[in-house]
């Protein structure tokens, strides 16, 4: 396991290094997207029309904040669970997004899209999204307001803590658990 600093827009070069089980902080731009945020994003793509964001090496969060305390940006930010959106996940990637970050695993075209694309899917700390929320320095809503916590909004991360669930290469961290880190070098099943 090794640890990376990246700032984005990300890069194949970026990604091509990482592994999975390599932890990353992110600095930079990244975007919130949830359900119904994807399915307008598709709805925009199908009528020819431009994205909010730029997708090329872009990173969406999979995430919807709670209201900003006062003198905050942002309230707690933890991640949502992916693989509702898989179903636009390969789309997105094919036309230039770099990562998502969420929690859970990924489906095989998801992960097939990530190694066509040279991408990777980050986990963040479920449970944890008042923490998280530290190392978001500024958030603004830039399409979809009406939608409330799904809106999607631009955040400046700062540090951002993230572990590589799905790497460019086909390895998956869930795939194949760290015995020795979890103590359990000498399990043995029961016979």
């Amino acid at each position: 396991m090794a640890e990376y600093s990246l700032t984005t827009p990300l890069t194949d070069e970026n990604l091509a290094q990482l592994r999975a089980g390599d932890v990353v902080k992110l600095t930079g731009t990244i975007y919130t997207a949830r359900d119904a945020a994807h399915k307008r994003l598709i709805d925009l793509l199908d009528k020819g029309d431009k994205l909010p964001f730029e997708l090329q090496g872009a990173v969406v969060y999979y995430v919807g904040p709670s209201p900003a305390p006062e003198g905050r940006p942002i309230g707690s930010a933890g991640p949502t669970t992916s693989y509702r959106m898989d179903t636009y996940a390969f789309r997105l990637h094919s036309l230039g997004l770099k990562a998502t970050v969420g929690k859970g695993k990924r489906s095989d075209e998801v992960k097939q899209a990530l190694r066509d694309h040279t991408a990777v899917y980050f986990g963040a700390t479920g449970g944890a999204g008042a923490l998280l929320s530290q190392r978001i320095k500024e958030a603004k809503v830039i399409a979809f307001e009406e939608l409330g916590p799904e809106a999607i909004r631009e955040l400046t991360v700062e540090d951002f803590p993230l572990l590589v669930i799905n790497d460019a290469h086909g390895n998956e961290l869930y795939a194949v658990p760290d015995r020795p880190a979890a103590g359990i070098a000498d399990y043995a099943p029961p016979a």
